[in-house]
């Protein structure tokens, strides 16, 4: 994983050869104002109790911090273990993939094959989220991509018209994370090509995960923190009356305060342990050497 803000704040995907969906069928979404939550959740329990129920659960993760996908595979287990969860949707396989037609004794095998994961198309480790996506079919609960396809990344590169759907604060915010995220190693000419697949992959997991939704049941999307925020990712392309609630989760030491809860950004922070640093910024001028 190469980018700073790729692995920490979950602009890897920006990184990678993604495409953009075709504008149009979603509306988009007011930004919510967003209740206070006096302390992070600590436990996936705790956070089920703060959020529940909901149709549409946004869950943000931090790329290398196993934390975070050890608490995805508990919430899979217990929402599915009474009866809650309808459906899985992951960024790390592309949209029009799923494990929907699979048994739920499908080996991994079967399981990699459904989401088409393959480790040179997206570089998205099978180990690390590999236990994640069979908790879910072996509960008998789809797990579907929600990244966009790589052969659609040019499209979004070149579709201008991706531009419109942030407001220019927005928007701007949104290339000033891309240029931030990849160490202001890119050139110029490449930041607002690079924002459009951002927002084109925010607007194609919005779609897939409203397509998913079952009455009486939870959909649980998994993405990079970045991406579930909702005044820039998924939630700005969510239908305008679609409830959902967003939870961040942070590599950091626990504290009092939930920063998160005084943004528009989320209703709920989950920390962690830090992680061991790195220097990403380094990792990525090396690969860029090459």
């Amino acid at each position: 994983m190469n980018c700073r803000s790729a692995v920490t704040h979950g602009l890897f995907g920006a990184c990678m050869a993604v495409g953009a969906l075709p504008l149009g069928g979603c509306t988009l979404a007011e930004p919510l104002q967003t209740p206070a939550a006096p302390n992070p959740a600590r436990t996936a329990s705790d956070m089920l109790e703060r959020t529940m129920p909901t149709p549409l659960l946004l869950l943000g993760e931090q790329h290398d911090a196993p934390d975070h996908q050890r608490l995805q595979r508990e919430l899979v287990r217990q929402l599915a273990s009474r009866g809650e969860l309808g459906a899985v949707v992951l960024e790390m396989a592309p949209r029009g993939r799923s494990t929907s037609g699979l048994a739920p004794d499908a080996t991994e095998d079967q399981a990699k094959e459904a989401l088409d994961w393959n480790q040179a198309n997206g570089g998205w480790p099978w180990p690390v989220y590999g236990p994640v996506v069979m908790t879910a079919v072996r509960a008998g609960v789809p797990v579907f991509g929600g990244n966009l396809p790589r052969a659609e990344m040019a499209a979004a590169m070149n579709h201008t018209a991706l531009d419109q759907l942030l407001d220019r604060d927005a928007l701007l915010e949104q290339q000033a994370n891309i240029r931030k995220g990849h160490c202001d190693l890119l050139p110029e000419a490449q930041i607002a090509p690079m924002t459009r697949i951002q927002i084109a992959r925010d607007q194609s997991m919005a779609l897939t995960a409203t397509s998913a939704l079952k009455r009486g049941q939870t959909v649980l999307l998994v993405a990079g923190n970045e991406h579930v925020r909702r005044d820039l990712g998924v939630p700005r392309f969510l239908p305008a009356r679609q409830a959902f609630r967003v939870v961040q989760s942070r590599a950091q030491p626990n504290t009092l305060e939930d920063p998160v809860a005084t943004t528009s950004q989320a209703d709920l922070l989950w920390t962690s342990p830090p992680q061991p640093p790195r220097d990403h910024c380094a990792e990525m001028k090396r690969q860029m050497a090459r």
